[in-house]
C-alpha cells in the first residue's frame, strides 16, 4: 500500500543511511530479541528524521527513509507509515531549521502560552500553525503537553525544552536561533529543576546529629 502524500514539495527519489546512522540503529536494534527488531520503529524514524537534519537542515521523514526502515527491521511498509503518521514528533514533509513546537495544554496555557504564540509570531512572521517563516528559518506547531508542566510555559525547539517563558525570552531565544547561537535549554530563570521561584524551600539544613 501506497503512503499518500502531499504534492506541495519534493519526495527524494532515494534514501540511504550514513555511517553515523548505521551505528545508532546497530546499537539500537541490539537492544530487542531475535525477530522482535519492529520493536525498533520508533527510535528508528528518529534516526531518519536526524540524518534528513544533517543532510538538508529540515528534520522529517521522506517515504523512501520510511521503505529503507521497514526493510532493515523486517517490517511491511505500511507498518512504518502508520507509526509516522501516527505520532506527532515525527515531521512528514519538510519544516524550517529550527521547529517551534508550542505548547498551549492548560497549564501552559494558564501560565501565559497565549503570549508565546504571539511572540513566535510576530518574530517569525508566521501566521499560523504549520507554517513556515519565509525566510526558511522557523516552523511553528502547536502540541500538546510536552510533560514540563511545571515550568510552564513551554517552547519545544526541535528536541531542546525552555521553560519558564515570557514574550521577551521569546523573542531573545530567537533573535539568538537566528544568529546561529543556541541558548542554554531548561528554565531561562535559572530555577532548579522543578523547585519553586527563588529556590527551593525545603531539606535546607542538614539534620543535627
Amino acid at each position: 500500500m501506497a503512503l499518500a502524500v502531499s504534492h506541495q514539495f519534493e519526495q527524494p527519489a532515494s534514501f540511504s543511511f550514513d555511517a553515523e546512522s548505521e551505528a545508532e540503529l546497530a546499537t539500537l536494534i541490539a537492544r530487542y530479541p531475535a525477530g522482535k527488531q519492529a520493536s525498533a520503529v520508533i527510535p528508528g524514524l528518529y534516526v531518519v528524521q536526524h540524518q534528513m537534519k544533517r543532510q538538508t537542515g529540515s528534520a522529517w521523514v521522506p517515504v523512501k527513509g520510511m521503505d529503507v526502515l521497514a526493510e532493515r527491521l523486517g517490517m511491511a511498509p505500511i507498518r512504518v507509515y502508520e507509526v509516522a503518521t501516527f505520532y506527532y514528533m515525527f515531521n512528514m514533509e519538510p519544516i524550517g531549521k529550527y521547529h517551534l513546537q508550542v505548547c498551549t495544554t492548560t497549564p501552559c496555557w494558564l501560565r501565559g502560552s497565549d503570549e508565546i504564540v504571539e511572540a513566535c509570531r510576530r518574530e517569525t512572521g508566521i501566521k499560523g500553525w504549520k507554517e513556515t517563516s519565509a525566510d526558511g528559518m522557523f516552523t511553528m506547531t502547536e502540541v500538546e503537553c510536552v510533560g514540563a508542566c511545571v515550568n510552564a510555559p513551554i517552547l519545544q525547539v526541535d528536541d531542546d525544552y525552555y521553560e519558564d517563558l515570557n514574550a521577551e525570552r521569546v523573542s531573545a531565544l530567537i533573535a539568538a536561533l537566528r544568529r546561529g547561537e543556541k541558548p542554554p535549554v531548561g528554565s531561562t530563570i535559572g530555577r532548579q529543576t522543578s523547585a519553586p521561584e527563588g529556590g527551593p524551600t525545603t531539606l535546607l539544613f542538614a539534620p543535627e546529629a
